[in-house]
């Protein structure tokens, strides 16, 4: 039992030793109001694999930082998206 459990744990440390930490900053331009960054920080927290997220009404941006083992940048885009405010990668 001992050694099912960790070869188990070795499994895992392996899986996560190739997991890395990305950050990506997000332009969205539509937030109107000094209010709105609220609700894309929210939207974006809800993604799992985000471990921070800070929105800023001027400039108008997200910066996120997640694991890009269980998340990508195409889903931080849908999510703010689906909370009514479109985002694109800042080139």
């Amino acid at each position: 039992m001992k050694k099912i459990l960790l070869a188990a744990s070795l499994s895992l440390l392996s899986l996560s030793a190739f997991a890395k930490e990305q950050t990506v900053t997000l332009e969205v331009p539509t937030m109107n109001c000094a209010t709105c960054p609220i609700t894309v920080e929210k939207a974006l927290q809800n993604v799992g694999g985000v471990s921070k997220a800070e929105v800023t009404f001027k400039p108008k941006i997200a910066v996120v930082t997640f694991d890009d083992e269980m998340t990508t940048v195409k889903t931080l885009t849908e999510a703010t998206t689906n909370a009514g405010y479109p985002s694109t990668v800042r080139k």
